[in-house]
């Protein structure tokens, strides 16, 4: 049992650090012709500051300790709702980014903030089935955690949204928060 508990653990934290940290930097496909505007620009800023907020946030990955079971199920709860709070802080900041200066581009912008309010969701309901497992038994809410840390490929690219709004993936090149944002790796290359 422990065994299985170790691994479920070890299989959520690998799946996590290839979302937030491994990849390769860049945006979507973007088109190649003329500039963005300035205030498709500035949008984009507002855009990718709220969504990587997700990334800022201190989520410690649970220590594997194959002795203690216990811990290790206290661990798993509290980087569960580290998560949770990660994800539903991002999805409250894409609602406030205001209007979109281009056409599409509040759509897509709030496709964006309900993939992160499901993510939340997602990982809070993990938390609460993970509190409430025995923690000899990784069938319980320790698979609960380990599925959820499955769910992070739908955030592989978080501008992926963007696709049918072509001025908002150009204005990506040149906004600010969206350069910091691949410099934390969170926005690979499609």
């Amino acid at each position: 049992m422990r065994r299985s508990l170790v691994a479920t653990a070890a299989v959520a934290t690998l799946a996590l650090a290839g979302c937030t940290t491994g990849g390769n930097s860049g945006t979507s496909s973007t088109p190649t012709s003329g500039a963005a505007s300035p205030e498709a620009v500035a949008y984009m800023d507002k855009v990718c500051g709220a969504a990587s907020e997700f990334a800022k946030i201190e989520k410690t990955a649970p220590k594997f300790d194959a002795g203690d079971s216990a811990k290790l199920k206290a661990d798993m709860a509290a980087y569960m709702g580290q998560l949770a709070d990660a994800f539903t802080k991002s999805a409250e900041g894409l609602k406030n980014v205001g209007p979109s200066p281009v056409a599409g581009g509040e759509a897509a912008v709030n496709k964006m903030s309900e993939t992160f309010t499901s993510l939340g969701a997602v990982f809070t309901d993990a938390k609460t089935k993970v509190e409430q497992a025995d923690a000899n038994n990784a069938n319980g809410g320790l698979q609960a955690a380990g599925e959820a840390i499955a769910k992070l490929s739908e955030l592989a690219d978080p501008l992926r949204d963007l696709k049918d709004v072509p001025e908002l993936q150009k204005a990506t090149q040149s906004a600010q928060q969206c350069q910091a944002m691949q410099r934390l790796n969170i926005t690979p290359t499609s």
